[in-house]
């Protein structure tokens, strides 16, 4: 399994960034420990302080925020591939949580292999320093989503969004993938009621352009549905590759 994990791992990074093979022996020194975990559960709680970055292998992860209250506001969805708290290895204390929105399976680096791989090969730092790039990317195209879009664009949006990095992911099945979100955490996501949401997806579906049921996420017409939301998948940097050079 270790092996496996690490395979992986490169495969994320050599996708946008060139690695040689004295770096790809660096990673393949790390020792990650795999685990499953059952939905709902938190795997970070804001306030922590990690000692280890997640990897994500299968399943979908959300960060979120909670108020003194108790209102839970979703701030990014993750899907197999990503390094969603990679931020933890020098920021020190959590300021959100991470939660498995269905069964997960991942894989944790302790954070002083990954501090000393990044000292040891600095080119490998570069590559991880890309996927946080990367996030915030993702991060501020959610803030403008959340601010400026109408309520049936900005469900239409999130939408696109995760069907495009499912699908250059390959972790779609034909024109569907996973999305086990509830209308009540897509509200939550959205910064739009229930009612709201509700009517979005009762749009979408009337547009024949998509349908979210039982966990799944399927286009029905991907070109409708991608001018509905005035989709720009620009933002998360899918042509970006290794090949650049840097």
């Amino acid at each position: 399994m270790p092996d496996q994990i690490i395979a992986s791992l490169l495969h994320r990074l050599c996708q946008h960034s060139a690695l040689s093979s004295r770096e790809e022996r660096a990673l393949a020194r790390l020792h990650p420990r795999f685990a499953e975990v059952t939905r709902g559960t938190d795997l970070v709680r804001q306030g922590d302080r990690p000692d280890v970055s997640i990897f994500l292998l299968r399943g979908m992860l959300a960060r979120y925020h909670t108020l003194v209250e108790g209102d839970r506001q979703y701030l990014a969805l993750h899907i197999a591939g990503d390094l969603p708290d990679l931020q933890s290895l020098f920021l020190g204390v959590m300021d959100h949580s991470l939660v498995a929105l269905d069964a997960v399976q991942i894989a944790y680096f302790q954070h002083d292999q990954l501090c000393r791989l990044v000292e040891e090969e600095p080119r490998v730092a570069m590559a991880l320093w890309r996927q946080t790039l990367i996030d915030a990317a993702i991060f501020r195209e959610a803030i403008t989503n959340v601010g400026l879009r109408k309520p049936v664009e900005r469900l239409a949006h999130v939408l696109c969004e995760q069907f495009a990095r499912a699908r250059a992911a390959k972790i779609c099945e034909g024109e569907s993938c996973s999305f086990p979100l509830t209308q009540t955490q897509l509200g939550q996501l959205l910064a739009m009621s229930l009612v709201s949401v509700s009517r979005a997806m009762a749009r979408l579906r009337r547009d024949r352009s998509v349908d979210v049921r039982d966990g799944r996420l399927t286009v029905l017409d991907w070109k409708k549905l991608q001018a509905r939301a005035r989709f720009d998948p620009s933002y998360l940097h899918l042509e970006l590759r290794a090949a650049r050079g840097r």
